[in-house]
């Protein structure tokens, strides 16, 4: 008998889109939104054949969600009279983009199974189907997570990892949320797509350290390309440098074989390869010699970092636009 009950609660929580005790699992909108994977990749597919740079744009959406407090789309909350969100903290700013293809998405999804898909399962749906579009690994999502009804732009300030941290500083970074070195050079292995402006890479170029000289671990012929790109740090939010010269839209593990070459565009990813007996230069030569395990690992580190402090359960809410609070 007590099999059957639970067999029957089971069955209950699954077709109202719930699950037993919590937990994230690959069928949790089987019932009651069964579509949603195909509307979601089919969103994504038309806004990066629009404009490639948006897969990466997702992709680093989902990744300062996460970053914050867990994966509940905090980082889609727009100020309000009384309410703070993240957008304009200082990592986001003039840098978080692709509201608009979530806006999009959670549009449609609205319209096929009303007030029942999370902001926060969107957001890591779309970051996994950016990623396979341009080439990279697929997994498979969990989902079940909820959405957050706070924000904490202090939190983006201080604990988002800076163009501009020391190895060390970012390596406890990730730490502080449950992420390994490991983890934290895979992740970073996702700038083999995307671009970086000329403020987050300047400082590399003409005076590095107040030394009247550029950043010695920089390439010679990049150098001269980024100071002709950026000849005077230039803020213009249209000046973008691919952070991989060599197949920038595409994903795959030349960022680490950049990194061996000297030719990481950002201070930050440089140090994974060039400070003087770090760890990470291994997993660099790891990753740069196999592919296949670099795009194993990226999908278990993104399982990983998507199921990080999530909501479930009764926690939060499934917002009916992803910009407001219900």
């Amino acid at each position: 008998m007590k099999a059957i009950t639970w067999f029957v609660v089971a069955l209950v929580v699954l077709q109202h889109g719930g699950t037993v005790c919590g937990q994230l699992n690959n069928y949790f909108y089987s019932y009651t939104c069964p579509y949603l994977e195909r509307i979601v990749s089919s969103v994504v597919r038309s806004a990066v054949m629009n404009e490639t740079r948006m897969a990466a744009s997702l992709l680093r959406l989902h990744f300062h969600d996460c970053f914050i407090n867990g994966c509940d789309a905090s980082v889609l909350l727009d100020d309000t009279d009384s309410f703070e969100g993240e957008k304009t903290a200082g990592p986001n700013l003039n840098s978080a983009r692709g509201f608009e293809v979530i806006d999009t998405i959670k549009a449609a999804v609205e319209s096929s199974c009303n007030a029942t898909v999370s902001c926060a399962d969107i957001l890591s749906l779309a970051a996994r189907d950016s990623v396979y579009m341009t080439g990279g690994p697929y997994w498979q999502v969990n989902l079940g997570r909820r959405d957050g009804t706070t924000a904490n732009k202090s939190a983006v300030n201080a604990n988002i990892p800076s163009p501009f941290d020391s190895l060390d500083t970012i390596i406890k970074k990730f730490q502080s949320i449950g992420l390994s070195v490991q983890d934290m050079v895979v992740l970073s292995g996702a700038h083999t797509i995307g671009s970086a402006h000329c403020n987050t890479f300047s400082s590399r170029l003409f005076n590095f350290n107040s030394t009247s000289s550029p950043d010695p671990t920089i390439e010679q012929s990049m150098l001269g390309n980024l100071q002709s790109l950026c000849p005077d740090g230039s803020s213009d939010p249209n000046t973008l440098a691919p952070l991989d010269s060599v197949t920038k839209d595409t994903f795959d593990n030349y960022y680490f074989k950049n990194l061996q070459n000297s030719k990481g565009v950002l201070q930050s990813d440089q140090a994974l390869f060039s400070t003087p007996n770090a760890s990470t230069a291994l997993y660099v030569n790891y990753y740069s010699n196999f592919p296949n395990a670099f795009f194993m690992d990226f999908r278990v580190s993104m399982m990983k970092l998507a199921n990080l402090n999530v909501l479930t359960g009764y926690n939060g809410e499934i917002r009916k636009n992803c910009r407001f609070r219900n």
